[in-house]
């Protein structure tokens, strides 16, 4: 990587994950050579790569969205999610009684 890092990184702050987001965007290296050498699953790196552009792309727009912004409007999606989802159970118990079938309870 370009900055320097132990070999034996215990916690990947923001600011190594950047190092190696930039090593793997910049062609320095790949997803699969850097699993290998940090003792990481591809599948972290590649999350960390998505939500790096993801920053990127935000970072860039005319009017970026503020972080806090963007964790609520996930927060409100998920919670309306959540909330169909409830109600969704609670209506197939309710069917599920009045039909008798009590294995579904």
């Amino acid at each position: 990587m370009s900055t320097q890092m132990d070999e034996d990184i215990k916690r990947w702050t923001a600011k190594r994950k950047t190092a190696l987001i930039l090593d793997i965007i910049q062609g320095k290296t790949t997803v699969a050579e850097a699993s290998r050498a940090y003792d990481l699953p591809p599948s972290e790196i590649e999350e960390w790569v998505e939500e790096g552009k993801k920053g990127m792309e935000n970072a860039l727009r005319s009017k970026p969205l503020e972080v806090k912004e963007q964790f609520e409007r996930q927060l409100r999606e998920l919670q309306e999610a959540y909330g169909e989802a409830m109600l969704e159970l609670r209506a197939r118990k309710k069917l599920n009684s009045l039909l008798g079938n009590e294995d579904d309870k």
